[in-house]
């Protein structure tokens, strides 16, 4: 039997299908928005698209046209709702002009009809939490917003002027490489920070070690350890806290390795996602014997900074440096030591290292991926010293057994595989 989808016309109908739905998606968005619903709504965004997918697929050089004769109605309308509603804002006259465009993508390729969707699906997150980030943006401050421009511009500025290529005068580092991990690792910390700040006061306590702990699970650690010696009595939820921000540094990790060393990701995987496990159950366990009404917050600063970013990359540098040469020098024990030693005060730079270098072929999978974990357990085992000299002895003792008990789970897999 034939493949239908061998015919160029059933080609074409399923590309001008994806170009409607996409369309009919950012369409019902709109129609359910306050501001836009009389401006254009389900049944005029589906026909943007077609326009662009019909367009590209039979006229693709009347599609500039196309897109200013549809631009000069949609102002007409725009400033009609300017007068009517006092309405002036862009977002749906723009929400419009890209979905002609993303009707005209999806007609052209296979990759096209992909890309379009997957920018089609964040077109629509991106209007549906006008609400939410709006509200983000007004709780954060003037020093705060100057902080975040200051560190975006640094690195759309500095990114694209970094070489490409290892440097002798650095002693072999690829700059770009060092900035791009900064980059990721501040990435991750953002994103969750921005998940703090719109979830606010709202966020439970599970949600506020998780998101504490993908932005830096130091200072939640000594947030809660804080709380604890405030108020004593809530050792239990500050500990189910603590240990919650502990664990997400083993998926972050995953993360990174991911990124980074794909191939790499089997051998880590096991020992971290068995310490997440254990650590997750026990934390279910504190949780359910305390109180459940009960709530404390993580004061975590926003990570798109330019001191801390530039200190990681520094340190990041200095480890991979250290790292490659303990094991051309002393082995895999070298690299051991590394890891312990650079885990106890950042994960993330001896992970990202041992990936790169497993990567590269300078050291072996197999200690890669026990280095990796030394690196978290070392982290982990800071964390409960930080509870202990920070918080109460109740709290301290509290997460001592429980992140011990992931620690040695950890360890004894990693050396098993």
């Amino acid at each position: 039997m034939a493949d239908p989808f061998a015919d160029p016309l059933a080609i074409d109908v399923v590309r001008i299908g994806i170009a409607f739905g996409i369309g009919a998606l950012i369409g019902m968005e709109r129609e359910q928005s306050d501001s836009a619903g009389t401006f254009a709504g389900s049944r005029t965004f589906p026909l943007f698209a077609l326009l662009g997918a019909l367009a590209q697929a039979y006229f693709p050089a009347v599609l500039p046209v196309l897109l200013a004769a549809v631009a000069l109605p949609l102002l007409a309308a725009y400033a009609g709702k300017v007068l009517l509603e006092g309405d002036v804002g862009l977002t749906t006259l723009t929400a419009a002009l890209l979905t002609v465009l993303l009707g005209a993508l999806a007609a052209d390729s296979p990759r096209g009809a992909g890309i379009a969707i997957v920018v089609g699906g964040l077109v629509t997150v991106v209007l549906s939490v006008k609400d939410p980030v709006h509200d983000f943006a007004a709780q954060i401050d003037d020093r705060e917003r100057r902080a975040s421009v200051k560190f975006i511009l640094v690195v759309l500025v500095i990114f694209p002027l970094l070489p490409d290529r290892e440097l002798d005068a650095l002693l072999g580092l690829n700059p770009r490489f060092v900035w791009l991990m900064v980059v990721l690792v501040t990435g991750l910390s953002f994103v969750a920070y921005v998940l703090g700040r719109i979830l606010g006061t709202r966020r439970g306590i599970a949600i506020t070690g998780v998101l504490g702990g993908f932005v830096s699970s130091t200072a939640t650690t000594v947030s809660m350890a804080e709380r604890a010696r405030e108020a004593p009595s809530l050792y239990r939820i500050a500990g189910f806290a603590t240990i919650v921000a502990s664990i997400v540094m083993f998926p972050r990790a995953l993360l990174e390795v991911a990124v980074v060393n794909p191939s790499l990701l089997g051998r880590v995987a096991w020992p971290l996602l068995a310490m997440t496990a254990l650590g997750a159950l026990v934390a279910g366990g504190i949780y359910w014997r305390s109180s459940g009404g009960e709530t404390v917050e993580s004061d975590v600063k926003n990570p798109f900074r330019l001191g801390p970013a530039l200190l990681f990359g520094a340190v990041f540098a200095a480890v991979l440096l250290v790292s490659e040469t303990a094991h051309a020098q002393i082995g895999p024990s070298g690299v051991y030591a590394t890891a312990f030693l650079s885990g106890l005060a950042d994960v993330d730079a001896i992970t990202l290292t041992l990936s790169k270098l497993a990567a590269d072929g300078a050291i072996g999978p197999d200690v890669a991926a026990r280095g990796i974990v030394l690196g978290a357990v070392a982290n982990t085992l800071v964390k409960a010293g930080l509870a202990w000299l920070v918080g109460t002895r109740r709290l301290g003792w509290l997460v001592i057994a429980v992140l011990g008990s992931v620690s040695v789970l950890g360890l004894a897999i990693a050396v098993v595989i």
